[in-house]
């Protein structure tokens, strides 16, 4: 539940509720989002305070926002696995609007960097890829 009184923002507070049900499978990949008015009218609060809550988990890569239709879990299932090398080292950063373009990666999508042993940099998506140890 919202706590107005809470150091919190209350929109920080909508999102948090709505991350802890999509991380814990209580809205699965695909899944629709409580409407806007829905959240409005459960929390008590404005229309602006819950399209900022959905901004943060947009932001964070959790949900699509699909007008009119509405909002809906994206899918946090990486399809491709990378096999690291002893001396990778793997980051991630933000990429650029023209790379965003150029590797198809939506907005609020990290890249997963990994710099090889020997010199080379390799940038994936980082919704659709997941860094694994090779075995020794």
């Amino acid at each position: 539940m919202i706590d107005p009184t809470a150091d919190r923002a209350q929109y920080r507070q909508i999102a948090d509720t709505l991350r802890d049900a999509i991380l814990r499978g209580e809205l699965q990949d695909g899944a629709r989002v409580p409407s806007e008015e829905r959240l409005r009218q459960e929390h008590g609060v404005s229309r602006t305070t819950v399209r900022k809550a959905i901004e943060v988990l947009k932001g964070e890569g959790l949900v699509d926002v699909r007008a009119p239709r509405g909002t809906f879990v994206r899918s946090q299932r990486p399809v491709d696995t990378v096999q690291l090398r002893r001396g990778d080292r793997v980051w991630t950063r933000m990429p650029s609007p023209d790379e965003r373009r150029e590797h198809d990666v939506r907005e609020g999508v990290p890249f997963l960097i990994i710099s090889r042993s020997d010199g080379s940099q390799e940038l994936y998506p980082g919704d659709r890829t997941q860094a694994q140890q090779s075995p020794r």
